[in-house]
Parts: C-alpha cells; sequence; structure tokens
C-alpha cells in the first residue's frame, strides 16, 4: 500500500507548483507594456452592468482622479451611486440627462431630444479630456431605440476620444458595431433573478 504524502510533503509540492505558476504569470506580464485610454462595454441582461461600472469609477475616485458620469436613462430615480458620488466633490462631474425608460415618457420625440442632449454633454466632457474615467450610463438603451445615429457615435468614439481617457459604456443589448471598437467587452449573463420571483427593486440593491 502506498504511503499518503504527509502534510509537509503536499506544501512542498504546492509551493513549487505556484512558483511555477507565477514565473509562468510574470514572463506575460513582462511583454504587457502598452498603457491607453480604454472603451470598455458593459452588456447582457444580468444585473451589474451599471454597478460594475460604477465601481470602476469609485475605484479610480480612490486614487484621487477625476471622473464624470453621463447617465442617459436614469431620469428621476435616486440612486445610491450618486449620493455616494457626490460626497466626492468637485472630483466628480454628475449629469443626469435621461427622463426616465421610454415606456415611462411614451414620448419618442421627447426622448430623442434628451438623448441628444446627453450625448452633446458627453462629448463635450470626452473632448475636454479632465477626468480619467468618463460614464456613459445606459448609453446601449438609447442607441437600441435608434435615438441617436450609431454611426455618428462610433465615428466619434473611434476619431475623437482621447488617448489616455477610459470611457465606459453600458446597457443592454450593446451594438455589434460599438463591440468592435471597444477595447474590454464584458456581458452580464441573467441564472436567477428575484424580480421574477415578485421581489421589487430594493434600495441599496438595485437602486
Amino acid at each position: 500500500m502506498t504511503d499518503m504524502p504527509s502534510e509537509d510533503e503536499i506544501n512542498a509540492r504546492h509551493a513549487e507548483k505556484m512558483k511555477k505558476i507565477k514565473a509562468a504569470r510574470d514572463k506575460i506580464l513582462a511583454t504587457k507594456t502598452v498603457e491607453k485610454g480604454l472603451l470598455i462595454v458593459h452588456t447582457g441582461k444580468g444585473k451589474g452592468k451599471s454597478t460594475a461600472a460604477f465601481g470602476m469609477i469609485f475605484r479610480s475616485l480612490g486614487y484621487g482622479f477625476p471622473v464624470a458620469v453621463v447617465q442617459f436613462v436614469k431620469g428621476s430615480w435616486e440612486t445610491g451611486e450618486r449620493l455616494a458620488l457626490e460626497r466626492f466633490g468637485d472630483l466628480v462631474t454628475i449629469n443626469r440627462l435621461g427622463e426616465g425608460f421610454t415606456w415611462e415618457t411614451q414620448d419618442r420625440a421627447r426622448d430623442m431630444a434628451a438623448a441628444r442632449q446627453a450625448w452633446e454633454t458627453a462629448k463635450s466632457l470626452i473632448r475636454q479630456g479632465d477626468h480619467h474615467i468618463v460614464l456613459l450610463d445606459e448609453l446601449n438603451i438609447v442607441l437600441r431605440y435608434d435615438y441617436l445615429p450609431l454611426d455618428e457615435v462610433i465615428t466619434f468614439l473611434r476619431e475623437e476620444k482621447p488617448h489616455d481617457l477610459h470611457v465606459i459604456i453600458t446597457g443592454r443589448n450593446a451594438p455589434d458595431q460599438l463591440i468592435e471598437i471597444a477595447d474590454l467587452v464584458t456581458e452580464m449573463e441573467m441564472i436567477k433573478h428575484p424580480f421574477r420571483s415578485g421581489v421589487k427593486a430594493q434600495k441599496g440593491i438595485e437602486f
């Protein structure tokens, strides 16, 4: 019968395995030398797209970097993110320019005007290049309903975004053209959601 390895032998094997993994990782990391502003897209049917984006916003604020947020849809909803961001004073620029989800306004012309105002604000913030991150929250929803010309948005992001500025775009159904030009794309997949069991949106969880 083969003797079972001792705890010291298991620990030694583990240490050797981790040593090899670290060496491989260090070799890979040594080749990553490019530093640039990223175009980041959070999409998909699952919860967490805006939440993850605001996580990056708060991470940047932790380093003292200025950030800007343009909310295309949220409308009159008060959110925990907004309340928290307001505590950072001049480091944060917040523009809540949407008037709510389109099924709430039921006015296409009004929605398109609000989307245009938000987009012009977003373009101005991006061109200025004064922020570490500009978050375009729920822009994908605006694009899905054709409230803004997709070609205009793609061309602007590709040609006018400053090289060192990070831009995050959230919302379901990100268009293929946006995904194609993005540097980082994450699709949130919904496995289970309490809303389907009759649980309403709750403070601190959904908003």
